[in-house]
């Protein structure tokens, strides 16, 4: 007796041509996502820096309001420091030997912080009656006052790295980011 059931075999496995295609398709992707970590490097190193200021902002505020003392945030090339307001500004003149004009080092009262920015970021800084962007350049030391009532003054801080910038206003009662403002390239 013959059986009238035919039996086929399916293919089991993949043709070249598919395969070839889901491997350009993922190469394309992996393309994508290499070039978007080349332009979020810049991002995560501004939004980085964004965040360490506004967390030595809030910083200084809470630190005036409780030693009942004026402190600031000092913008100078290429680092922010919080230290009380009494020894922002100076400029720290030394000899070829590591000393100070004047004798030897004093040593320094109160809460000290500093972020130093990273990969060549530069800082500007607006005063809240200005226009003008003023930048932290060598012997050019800009300073932020945080009152012992937690009032600041209201200021505007810009980033720059390379072509891209970041630009924080804050807010003169909380010292926190009030507006923001990025653009990476």
């Amino acid at each position: 007796m013959i059986s009238a059931v035919k039996t086929t075999k399916s293919p089991r496995g993949f043709t070249l041509i598919e395969i070839v295609m889901v491997l350009a398709i993922a190469a394309i992707i992996m393309g994508g996502a290499v070039g978007m970590m080349v332009f979020s490097s810049d991002e995560h190193a501004l939004r980085n820096a964004s965040g360490e200021i506004e967390v030595l902002a809030k910083r200084a505020r809470t630190i005036a309001m409780l030693h009942q003392t004026p402190y600031a945030l000092e913008f100078r090339e290429g680092v922010v420091r919080l230290l009380p307001l009494a020894q922002a500004g100076n400029i720290e003149r030394r000899t070829a030997g590591g000393r100070r004009v004047g004798g030897e080092p004093v040593e320094q009262a109160g809460e000290h912080q500093q972020y130093v920015l990273k990969g060549g970021t530069n800082v500007l800084v607006r005063r809240w009656d200005s226009l003008e962007w003023l930048p932290a350049v060598k012997d050019s030391i800009h300073v932020w006052r945080f009152d012992p009532t937690g009032l600041c003054e209201p200021i505007s801080v810009r980033l720059v790295l390379d072509k891209s910038w970041s630009e924080d206003t804050y807010h003169p009662l909380t010292a926190s980011v009030r507006n923001s403002q990025l653009e990476a390239r």
